[in-house]
């Protein structure tokens, strides 16, 4: 057996204990997915990111607590903070993972990490027979991308008060749903809240795939392209969003919190 390091990096926030909690752990080479679960699993962290050197940069996964995701935004700033923070990249150095969803970067823009992702706009359908009392809200448009269920609701008020069925939501997605409405906070253009009971993370606390929907929605009812938006959990979290043609670009910061070691098999 040998030990592996591996990191826990709060990310869109500049506070320690805010923001959305990600584990990092680089390796060297390929390591067995049963491994990673067990690795996701123990960390029990909405998402663990796993970076192995590839060619100009590195292969990603993201493993949350029960399965392995297409994409995810929060584990993805942590990694490229923690790829910075320890040396292993230099500060102007434009980061590229290759992932699931193909190649994402990522860059430092003063205090900003940006990540380019692909956009994943949403189309009008109606959720799925019991979705919405599953949420308790009511909602004022409905709709769906590849990966997630969306909702609007008609205030900020209205999201405060949601606790879900998560039982009842998890039979009802394949990943997540996110609900957004309006902000009433200053210096902030929409509120969000994620919840992903199908893939063992009951609420998320800030997506930052979930913006890659929020942003092109948004766009679409304001015709405005750049956002400042605020993800309204417990702990809470800002994503900057800049909606291009077919990407997205999200902006945040990150804090290290903790540096440990995993246990692994040898090779």
């Amino acid at each position: 057996m040998e030990w592996i390091t591996i990191f826990q990096v709060d990310a869109f926030t500049d506070e320690p204990f805010r923001g959305n909690p990600a584990g990092v752990c680089f390796l060297e080479t390929e390591r067995g997915e049963d491994w990673m679960q067990a690795v996701a699993r123990e960390m029990n962290l909405s998402e663990t990111a796993f970076l192995v050197p590839q060619d100009d940069g590195y292969r990603l996964r993201w493993f949350t607590p029960a399965a392995e995701v297409d994409l995810c935004g929060h584990a993805t700033l942590a990694s490229a903070h923690a790829l910075r923070e320890t040396g292993r990249a230099s500060e102007d150095a434009e980061l590229h993972f290759h992932t699931l969803s193909g190649l994402l970067t990522a860059r430092r823009t003063g205090k900003t990490i940006e990540l380019n992702f692909p956009s994943e706009p949403p189309s009008a359908c109606s959720l799925p027979a019991g979705m919405a009392e599953a949420l308790g809200v009511d909602p004022i448009w409905t709709g769906a991308n590849r990966i997630d269920f969306l909702v609007e609701i008609k205030d900020a008020e209205e999201l405060s008060r949601i606790q879900p069925d998560f039982r009842a939501l998890k039979a009802l997605t394949s990943r997540g749903v996110m609900v957004t409405c309006r902000s009433d906070r200053e210096g902030f253009d929409f509120l969000s809240r994620f919840f992903a009971p199908a893939v063992g993370v009951d609420e998320d606390p800030v997506t930052g795939s979930a913006h890659c929907c929020l942003g092109p929605y948004w766009k679409e009812k304001t015709g405005r392209n750049i956002f400042t938006a605020f993800q309204a959990s417990s702990r809470g979290g800002t994503v900057r969003v800049r909606v291009l043609d077919d990407r997205v670009i999200l902006g945040g910061m990150a804090v290290t919190v903790l540096k440990g070691e995993v246990l692994c098999p040898k090779k």
